[in-house]
């Protein structure tokens, strides 16, 4: 009798643990992009970049080139392409580079972008003041938009034996369909970017 009564505790207790640690797993796996996203922005990991307010009150006389690559996943009928493929600019001082995108199908669509840089070294030097990427773009059939992103160098890119020969820098974004169908449906109520051309 004891003996089953300490086999049933025995068998609840491994229960409610094993419950536990499953519930901690998903938990875990819901915020490990958030926070994977984090880490990458405070550490500059595999080419992510830095936030900021503002630009340096002062920028540097040497140059950086930050060359612009544009990419669509084939799932989302876009076309996406910079303005100008590079930009030469000085370290510390706040550039504006303008991406333009386009609807290319006969229906509504969404679309967010992904972006990093490399070489990998330089993210932590990096950073963005305006961006649009993470955010989602309705776009109507035949609809065209222009993206803007403000960013600048730190001029710390110098000082690091590591980055203070890189004279180039790529910043790469990549398009893919959002996963909000509703709001592909309805592209007129959906968040639109900032500016929009014909």
């Amino acid at each position: 009798m004891k003996s089953d009564r300490k086999r049933r505790r025995r068998n609840t207790v491994s229960v409610l643990l094993s419950l536990v640690a499953v519930a901690g797993m998903v938990g875990l796996s819901y915020a490990s992009v958030p926070l994977y996203r984090l880490f990458c922005q405070a550490t500059g990991y595999q080419g992510a970049t830095r936030t900021a307010l503002r630009a340096p009150d002062t920028a540097s006389a040497a140059t950086i080139t930050v060359r612009l690559d544009a990419n669509v996943n084939n799932t989302l009928p876009w076309s996406f392409v910079p303005e100008v493929p590079a930009v030469t600019m000085a370290l510390g001082e706040s550039v504006t580079a303008v991406y333009r995108v386009k609807n290319l199908s006969a229906r509504p669509t969404v679309g967010s972008a992904t972006f990093n840089v490399t070489p990998f070294d330089s993210g932590q030097y990096f950073n963005k003041i305006q961006c649009f990427c993470f955010t989602e773009h309705a776009l109507a059939p035949g609809e065209s938009a222009e993206l803007p992103v403000t960013f600048f160098v730190d001029p710390k890119i110098r000082t690091n034996p590591d980055t203070a020969d890189i004279q180039a820098i790529t910043l790469s974004y990549t398009f893919f369909r959002a996963d909000d169908a509703g709001a592909a449906a309805d592209a007129g109520s959906a968040a639109k970017p900032a500016a929009t051309v014909n």
